[in-house]
């Protein structure tokens, strides 16, 4: 693969030079002719014309994109924080559609408008007190609103204490999968580093042995959440940089090699629910048309699909960056409890590696 691209870029040096040496002799030779190939007012009325195409073509791919793609973008958010998030996001690309609208429109008159024409000579102010400080002072207006109001929204959705009773759950990262680790009982997690990791004892976190809090500390490959009761994530990396996405959820955060990051949520909708969603129905059916198709001509991972909620590695974390992934499972308090008794401890784990 190296070999390859290191090719391509030889390739594209040595086109680049060869274009710019055609460039170099043709300006040479147009300077001796004296040929400077000056617009004319046919080629300026044409070009203000193209604009106006060029406009239109930029709104009509937008509203196609719009109609096409849509489908395709993440359903209502599936945790209490999320609407305010959604909102936020929401209004952020309403400004940026009608500030785009209007410049982009203004632009391409203005390219018509005011095109070259023989005899007609360019009017300019060197500056306009007024029109700077319109169109300094709106933006300023505008940006200053949006970002308190992320900030307070970032406030909120960083509510990570634990006077209410949240549920405490670790996620670790390495490459390339997930593990995700439950306090118990007693729900405190034991203290881990990175360094009493001994996988021949199945230590594979690098819980401290000796800490009467890790001794129930419950250890899976799949997480469980309870519906309507908030968690607290505390996030662990073991090599690299990584990062928790849980899209559904609108919650981010990365994961830091040497250091703890925390994160918040309440999931408000259960999988089961999340499945019965028109729209998430509708994806089912649309993603496992292709799948049979790809099944019909033997094509592999081609077996029909179920909604699950996920959590993603959102940094390109090495080159199974891709498959770094985990199934949530969003479930009522009765459910979650039935699988975390049916879960082994740390303890249980380290007495059954006993010779």
């Amino acid at each position: 693969m190296t070999a390859v691209l290191t090719i391509a870029v030889l390739v594209l040096v040595g086109i680049a030079v060869w274009q710019m040496t055609k460039i170099f002799e043709l300006s040479q030779t147009r300077a001796k002719s004296g040929n400077s190939e000056v617009a004319t007012d046919e080629d300026n009325r044409y070009n203000g014309y193209l604009m106006f195409v060029f406009l239109v073509f930029i709104y009509g791919i937008t509203i196609f994109s719009f109609w096409k793609y849509g489908k395709y973008i993440l359903p209502e958010a599936s945790s209490a924080h999320g609407a305010e998030y959604d909102s936020l996001l929401l209004w952020s690309f309403v400004i940026i559609f009608i500030v785009q609208f209007i410049t982009q429109a203004l632009l391409h008159y203005f390219a018509y408008k005011y095109r070259g024409k023989e005899g007609t000579k360019a009017l300019f102010f060197a500056d306009n007190n007024r029109l700077e400080f319109i169109w300094t002072i709106i933006p300023v207006i505008v940006l200053a609103g949006l970002i308190l109001w992320g900030l307070y929204t970032w406030t909120n959705i960083m509510d990570i204490n634990e006077e209410d009773d949240p549920l405490i759950v670790e996620l670790y990262a390495q490459q390339f999968n997930w593990t995700a680790r439950y306090g118990g009982a007693d729900n405190v997690l034991g203290e881990a580093n990175v360094r009493l990791i001994n996988i021949d004892r199945a230590n594979i976190l690098g819980l401290d042995e000796s800490d009467p809090n890790a001794s129930d500390d419950i250890i899976v490959k799949e997480l469980h959440l309870p519906v309507g009761r908030k968690v607290n994530f505390k996030f662990r990396s073991q090599d690299v940089l990584h990062s928790a996405y849980m899209p559904h959820f609108r919650a981010q955060m990365n994961c830091v090699p040497g250091m703890t990051t925390e994160f918040s949520f309440t999931p408000t909708v259960t999988t089961a629910e999340m499945r019965q969603r028109p729209e998430t129905v509708d994806k089912v059916k649309r993603t496992n048309a292709l799948r049979a198709e790809k099944a019909a001509m033997g094509e592999p991972n081609s077996d029909p699909w179920e909604f699950d909620y996920v959590l993603l590695c959102n940094k390109i974390c090495g080159k199974s960056h891709y498959n770094m992934q985990m199934k949530i499972i969003v479930e009522t308090e009765e459910e979650y409890q039935a699988w975390l008794e049916g879960q082994q401890t740390f303890n249980e784990t380290m007495a059954s590696m006993q010779p």
